[in-house]
């Protein structure tokens, strides 16, 4: 049953996860503590407890709102498309989840800069974890889509490094994913992790150094990932 003093709780968590994200964006990570919220709220930290057990748990809930944010804005982007093929979906995921995150530098810095605190129970998945799944299985759906559409190579599970088939076999059976091929598995890791690292190195200011616009650098890893998933690249239109 949802009671006044419910709605009067969930309020005053609304309003301590505005708090502090406006921190997070205004003094970065490092300023987002119990007591800089407080003060901002006009309570005491110990009053922040009453809401939040730790400050590892506040940082947690706060990355569940984020991701939450940054996946809703991708499956709007793809939802939007006037001709959703695979191509379009792949790239338009891709481009969406690329913007969110030079908008939101500090945001970005926070879910994906360092490790999150861990969990108090490991046993009882928070925001952070469900969020997290929820978001990666935007881009895992979406690679699944396009291998039973179009398969298209991938190594076999003797061509796999046997440590990193080790890996790969547990990530199947922790994601519930037995009769997908370890070989797909890793080249969604592969590519993946050029995007999130071509998007970090952006974010992070570590292609300054060289270029003032590294958008045709993204554009650049796009084109060269889209033919080994059998999607053809298509340039963002303006």
């Amino acid at each position: 049953m949802d009671t006044r003093r419910d709605r009067r709780r969930a309020a005053t968590v609304e309003e301590i996860t505005r708090t502090a994200r406006r921190i997070l964006v205004e003094q970065g990570p490092s300023a987002v503590t119990l007591r800089a919220i407080a003060r901002e709220m006009g309570m005491t930290a110990p009053g922040l407890y009453r809401y939040f057990a730790s400050h590892a748990e506040l940082v947690r809930h706060l990355v569940g709102e984020l991701l939450t944010e940054v996946t809703a804005a991708m499956v709007d982007a793809m939802h939007a498309l006037p001709d959703p093929d695979m191509s379009a979906k792949f790239l338009t995921v891709s481009r969406e989840f690329r913007r969110w995150s030079l908008a939101h530098p500090q945001e970005f810095t926070l879910v994906y800069g360092a490790p999150l605190p861990p969990l108090g129970r490991p046993d009882e998945p928070d925001a952070a974890t469900e969020q997290g799944r929820r978001f990666g299985w935007v881009f895992l759906e979406l690679f699944l889509e396009l291998w039973s559409k179009a398969p298209f190579p991938i190594p076999s599970d003797d061509e796999i490094t046997p440590s990193l088939r080790d890996q790969l076999t547990e990530y199947r059976t922790r994601v519930a994913l037995t009769d997908v091929p370890l070989g797909l598995l890793q080249l969604f890791l592969e590519c993946w992790a050029r995007l999130e690292g071509a998007v970090s190195l952006e974010v992070f200011g570590h292609l300054d150094f060289a270029l003032q616009d590294p958008s045709p650098m993204f554009e650049l890893m796009l084109q060269d990932v889209a033919p080994r998933l059998h999607l053809t690249y298509h340039p963002e239109t303006p």
